[in-house]
Formats: C-alpha cells, structure tokens, sequence
C-alpha cells in the first residue's frame, strides 16, 4: 500500500515522501496516528500544490539538526552506578539515562528511542553511543561509566587538592596587610620626628631674636653716659 509521510518515518523517509508498506502496518498504525495518509489520486495532487511548503520546512529542520549535531558529536557524558565485582553493572546504561545525562550535562533535549547503545552496557569503562538527530544526520557520544566508589574517591581527592591553595591565601594575605600596616605606622613616625626636629629648630632662634629686642645699642648707651650742663648765669 502507498502512503503519504506526514512527518519522519525511521528509516524510511520524513514529509512528503510517498513509500509502499504493509496494508496493515499502514491501517493500524501510520493511518491511526496520523503518521501519514493514503496516496490517492486527491491527496497526490494536493502534495504536489504544497511541495514548496514541505521543502521549505525540510530545509529548516535539516539546518537545525545539523546545528544539534554540532553541540552533540564527540562530547562525552558521564554516569555513575553501582559496580560489582570485576567492574560489571547492577543491570545496564538504558536510553533513557542517557537522554537525562545529555539534557543535565549539555543541556541539548533528544529522544530517547534515537538513541543507539550498540546493545548492552554492562561494564564500567568509555563506551560509544550514537544518537540519530534527524533522517540520516546522526551524531556519535562517548559515556563515562563510573562505579559510586571511584566517583565518590575521585570528589574526595578534588576536594583535598582545593584545601591547600585555600588555606595558603589567607597568611599572605594577612603578611600583606601587616606590612602595609607597618609602613604606614614607619611613615607616621617620621612625620613626628620631623615636626620635633621644627619646633626644636623655633625654640633655639627665639632667645637671639628676644636678645635683640631687649639690648639697647650703644648710640643709647652714650648718651645716657654723657652729664646733663646746666645753663649759665641766667
């Protein structure tokens, strides 16, 4: 039977592709869902007066898919689990914990079921994963399994690698600060130093100038030296 794509089929085409399938995968499912419409006479016409539209709309989600495969390919994203001995997992990676790590840790939305592990994950390790954006544009990941007790040991570690350059600034930053306390207790005393040595310097010219001032000269001197006549036969 053909059929008439409304939207993407996986694996078989997206809008406006015209494929043959099975009559009752078509009436049970594509039809019911509304996945795609019967390929009559009416509906073939009427697609090929909205071809423009549908390629118009093709080439904005090619565009965005590509741009999604950009920020996904060959990032990685780490998920920590319970690990047993010989590092095998309590159960396996499921799609749907690497849609949340995807979304959580690059913040890009994607849907699970286009999500391809390439089978089981059951061991801690690096493994690929792909991830199918749109049609044919896929883009390829790496998943971090990590066991609890590596994670838990790996924080620890960042953590007491971060204490010493935290408890190293504060005395240089408290050395700095005396120091810069110090010169300025230096400057202050230089300052007093110099106001002393001035008011030294004013206390020991003051008794020359009260010398001055109070020492008659000696035309003063002489004349009160010389007797005073009195007139002569008045």
């Amino acid at each position: 039977m053909k059929v008439i794509l409304l939207q993407e089929l996986k694996g078989r085409g997206g809008e406006g592709d015209v494929i043959e399938v099975a009559r009752g995968f078509a009436v049970n499912y594509l039809l019911p869902r509304k996945v795609a419409i019967e390929a009559t006479s009416g509906n073939l016409k009427q697609l090929e007066q909205r071809r423009h539209n549908i390629e118009k709309r093709e080439g904005q989600r090619l565009g965005d898919a590509q741009g999604i495969k950009n920020a996904l390919d060959g990032k990685t994203v780490r998920i920590v689990v319970k690990v047993g001995e010989e590092g095998r997992l309590f159960g396996s990676v499921t799609s749907l914990m690497l849609e949340e790590a995807i979304r959580e840790q690059l913040g890009v939305e994607v849907e699970r079921r286009k999500i391809d592990v390439h089978g089981h994950i059951k061991e801690a390790g690096q493994h690929p994963f792909d991830v199918t954006v749109y049609r044919e544009i896929k883009a390829q990941l790496i998943v971090d399994v990590v066991s609890e007790s590596d994670a838990a040991k790996a924080a620890s570690a960042a953590k007491a690698a971060d204490a010493p350059q935290t408890e190293g600034a504060e005395p240089a930053v408290e050395v700095i600060a005396e120091a810069g306390i110090a010169d300025a207790d230096a400057d202050v005393a230089g300052a007093d130093a110099n106001v002393t040595d001035a008011d030294a310097g004013v206390d020991a010219d003051a008794p020359e100038y009260q010398a001055e001032a109070l020492a008659p000269s000696e035309d003063a001197v002489a004349s009160d030296a010389e007797p005073v006549e009195s007139p002569e036969g008045d």
